[in-house]
């Protein structure tokens, strides 16, 4: 079975299936005007000397952001930017001596360029999701791929955590967790198994994803009303206080008193309940 195809078990995608008839709409990306991309040699095609600058050069071409509100534009270099994703995504999977230190700079680079933006207005802004049909990210077919890589990537036997840090950092995981707003279940379903792999991978990050997902409901609950990631969230956070140790800190006691407890009268509880309560069983 190809990387690409693998199913993640922490990764249950959403049953709601894209329509025809489901509005779509782009992020905002900061997008290059009339930039045409050429496909480069094959990287296993490649002389082992020369693989690695192969690489960098196809990950410097994915970080080119396409604009996808004009299916006509730039057609050609759309199709070879997403060939050239699932390439990286078999390479780094399947073969060995790959993640060098040089290339981490330029792999975060291009995972940022891709998904870490500011997500659209809703074109409906009393969206209501018991009611109302997401808006699709118009962006998905080049989105998800690069989903898929930075997976692989955190997931490589190879991956090292002392490197990374220099680049994911809390920066990094606030314009991470910000998308958790996104309308589309398909992002959220991949920012779930995302962020869970960030947190195991991080410990000097844990307690700062954990008091930035309390601000994120704290808000919720008491302002906006409005995060369409909540349920995505909890199931995160159902894995992380399963492994609180015990006696609990007061940090956590805080938590469920403060933000668990509270979200039972919030609006929208039935579409996060589930998950809720599991959170709430594990204390």
């Amino acid at each position: 079975m190809s990387a690409t195809k693998r199913v993640d078990p922490f990764l249950r995608k959403s049953s709601r299936l894209p329509s025809k008839n489901r509005k779509q709409h782009s992020s905002s990306f900061l997008i290059q005007k009339c930039v045409e991309i050429e496909p480069l040699a094959g990287l296993k095609d490649a002389p082992t000397e020369k693989r690695e600058e192969l690489f960098l050069q196809k990950l410097q071409q994915c970080s080119i952001i396409f604009d996808f509100s004009d299916a006509m534009v730039d057609v050609k270099s759309k199709e070879v930017k997403r060939a050239c994703l699932n390439e990286l995504i078999e390479y780094i999977t399947s073969e060995k001596g790959v993640l060098m230190e040089r290339v981490y700079p330029e792999i975060i680079q291009m995972v940022a360029n891709n998904l870490l933006r500011c997500l659209s207005p809703s074109d409906n802004p009393d969206f209501d999701p018991e009611e109302d049909e997401p808006t699709l990210e118009l962006a998905w077919p080049h989105i998800q791929l690069v989903y898929e890589f930075f997976l692989r990537f955190l997931e490589s036997p190879e991956f090292s955590h002392q490197i990374a840090k220099k680049y994911i950092d809390q920066k990094f995981v606030l314009q991470l967790l910000e998308l958790f707003d996104s309308e589309d279940p398909r992002e959220r379903d991949f920012l779930k198994t995302t962020l869970h792999r960030v947190y195991g991978k991080f410990l000097g990050l844990r307690a700062y994803i954990r008091k930035h997902i309390n601000n994120m409901f704290l808000r919720y609950i008491y302002e906006t009303e409005k995060l369409n990631g909540v349920s995505e969230l909890l199931e995160i956070l159902g894995s992380i206080i399963n492994g609180f140790a015990l006696p609990l800190k007061v940090e956590h006691k805080t938590f469920l008193q403060r933000v668990l407890i509270p979200l039972h009268k919030a609006r929208g509880l039935n579409l996060y309940h589930s998950q809720l309560a599991y959170c709430v069983v594990q204390f």
